[in-house]
Formats: structure tokens, sequence, C-alpha cells
């Protein structure tokens, strides 16, 4: 008998339907948020946002799922990405503050 798919879950910024997710702090630890709100991210999601926006930015604009979801330097991505499937990228950037 072949083995059953692994169930698939819900990315909580793109929405999308994916095999993995990675927990993300809403407000990052290096921030305070050690013991606040996460929400679980793709692998994509989860590289973009750290690549897009800094761990302040994150803890002071964008500290729920919803503003998140609504920043305006992630929309070109998330238009991009419930488009096509897509379960890893490859995100290389400086250490930002």
């Amino acid at each position: 008998m072949p083995e059953p798919l692994p169930a698939e879950i819900r990315c909580g910024l793109c929405e999308r339907e994916v095999q993995h997710t990675s927990r993300h702090h809403l407000v990052p630890r290096e921030e305070g948020g050690h013991h606040g709100p996460i929400v679980d991210l793709c692998q994509p999601c989860h590289s973009t946002v750290h690549l897009l926006l800094t761990n302040r930015e994150l803890a002071r604009r964008y500290n729920t799922v919803e503003r998140l979801r609504a920043a305006e330097e992630l929309q070109k991505y998330l238009h991009w990405v419930r488009r096509n499937r897509v379960e890893r990228i490859s995100n290389r950037r400086a250490r930002r503050g």
C-alpha cells in the first residue's frame, strides 16, 4: 500500500496550501516578541518578509497578519507567489537592523 500524501497546510500570509511552514514571530524576538503572537508561513513568504522588512518595521508597523498582508512592500511578491506553485526560494541579503 502506498504511503499517504502529507496533509497540506495553509500559509498565514499568501494563504496557499503548502507542504511545510515555519513559525514567524509577528513581533521579532530581537524586538521583544519572545512570547508574542506567531503565524505559520511558507518558506518563500518567510524569507521574503525578512528580505523586504526590518525587524523594527515588523515590530512597529506589521505586527499583525492583516497589516503584514497589506504591506505595500509585499504586494508584488504576494501577487506573484499566489499565481505560482513555489515551495522554496532563495533570498540572499546583507544583514539588516
